[in-house]
């Protein structure tokens, strides 16, 4: 399957989504866990709902989103590495950090 971005910009292969921001496993947490989300998606609507949805799959009762963007090139370093392929396999990969 191959992506069509929904803008003028050409694609050459599909587009891999990252989402950051902050989740939340419990009512009343105020710390929250930073995450990054990478994915597939064809839009970034579709990615931040599938975002949602695995981040709900995972237990999170909430999610604040503060930025989406489009991987350009396949990262170098871990965790991030492993995550671009699973992107690309089509699974959702979530990365926590602390």
């Amino acid at each position: 399957m191959t992506a069509i971005p929904d803008n003028d910009n050409n694609l050459d292969g599909p587009m891999v989504f990252i989402v950051i921001g902050k989740a939340y496993e419990r009512d009343g947490d105020e710390e929250g866990i930073d995450i990054h989300v990478m994915l597939r998606a064809p839009d970034d609507d579709t990615a931040v709902r599938d975002a949602l949805n695995a981040l709900a799959e995972e237990g999170f009762l909430e999610a604040d989103l503060d930025q989406i963007g489009t991987l350009t090139d396949i990262p170098d370093e871990e965790p991030h590495a492993s995550a671009y392929q699973g992107a690309l396999s089509g699974e959702v990969a979530i990365i926590k950090f602390g």
